[in-house]
């Protein structure tokens, strides 16, 4: 069965908000081989309407290699309630059930179904059990402003780290399944 993966850069204080402002000076080969493995592991990418919106208008004239080509050719699964289309190559709209259109992906053949950005959805996934591994890439900077990954008031959510490593600039990738 496939596997619902959000992979995100994050700072020390929570931030996933504009990782291009805080993250370029880190951003060495070993990121670039994590990536290149995530990447390679999907078939299939989930975005929620905030990142559509943004990724939208840059992506398919982007020649910032290998991502551009990856996020162009690759199907891609709009999650909202308030668009009423998506114009880019490959996209779907889902507005409704989304633990329907999750089982329904899950079941068929192929990778990874990974989720682009989208920390709004990536909360609602992991609040519906929905996420099935979160990789963490946690930035030895403090952004001191932005949306963070986890807001005021989400409920408790154990989860079971399953990998870590350290690249050589100092980034902590973290990888954790829902806990048991």
């Amino acid at each position: 069965m496939r596997k619902v993966v959000s992979g995100l850069f994050i700072s020390l204080d929570g931030v996933v908000e504009a990782p291009h402002l805080w993250q370029y000076d880190v951003f060495d080969e070993d990121m670039s081989a994590a990536m290149s493995a995530h990447l390679d592991s999907e078939d299939s990418i989930l975005l929620g309407r905030v990142t559509y919106s943004e990724w939208a208008p840059y992506w398919p004239t982007s020649t910032d290699e290998p991502y551009a080509s990856h996020i162009n050719n690759t199907p891609k699964i709009v999650v909202s309630t308030t668009l009423k289309q998506v114009d880019w190559k490959n996209s779907t709209l889902v507005s409704g059930n989304l633990p329907g259109v999750i089982g329904e992906l899950k079941q068929k053949p192929g990778k990874n179904i990974g989720v682009a950005g989208s920390p709004t959805l990536v909360r609602s996934l992991l609040r519906d059990d929905l996420l099935d591994e979160l990789i963490l890439m946690i930035h030895p900077v403090i952004a001191g402003s932005g949306k963070r990954l986890f807001a005021e008031g989400d409920t408790l959510k154990r989860l079971s780290l399953v990998q870590s490593s350290i690249t050589r600039s100092g980034v902590a990738i973290l990888t954790y399944h829902r806990h048991p």
